[in-house]
């Protein structure tokens, strides 16, 4: 192999025809390990090697576009980052959302607790009382 040959399909792997099912492909071993490159790699062979995704073979998966052989290992880190990338984005968003629901906009942005003078003056009626219970309750 030329290595002007290599290094263009190292600096700009070309989408393969079957690009979605690969990448679904890519998401279905990722969601089993949540693994970057190139522990994910190995999962892709174990799941590619029992048939686990569709029943799909490596021979079948070359054909969607996710291959084994060394020469093509860009191309699938290409899309193993694109996935991961996803996923992270879509975690921040979620966890930000889930702050935005929870955390008041005017609260202080310190994790100090602000005790005013009413809330040590409270009766006792008004505090917090944790009882314990048997299991099962």
């Amino acid at each position: 192999m030329d290595p002007g040959t290599a290094q263009e399909r190292a600096s700009s792997p070309e989408p393969a025809p079957g690009e979605p099912e690969a990448i679904d492909f890519v998401r279905f071993c990722y969601r089993r390990r949540h693994v970057g490159w190139p522990e994910l790699y190995d999962e892709m062979c174990a799941v590619a090697g029992r048939g686990l995704y569709h029943g799909y073979c490596a021979e079948d998966l070359g054909r969607i576009g996710i291959g084994f052989a060394l020469f093509e290992m860009p191309a699938l880190a290409t899309i193993v980052h694109r996935v991961v990338a996803e996923d992270q984005e879509r975690r921040r968003l979620s966890a930000e959302a889930i702050r935005m629901r929870y955390v008041p906009a005017e609260a202080p942005a310190t994790s100090e607790r602000v005790v005013t003078e009413d809330a040590a003056t409270d009766s006792p009626e008004k505090q917090v009382r944790l009882v314990a219970l048997p299991a099962g309750f």
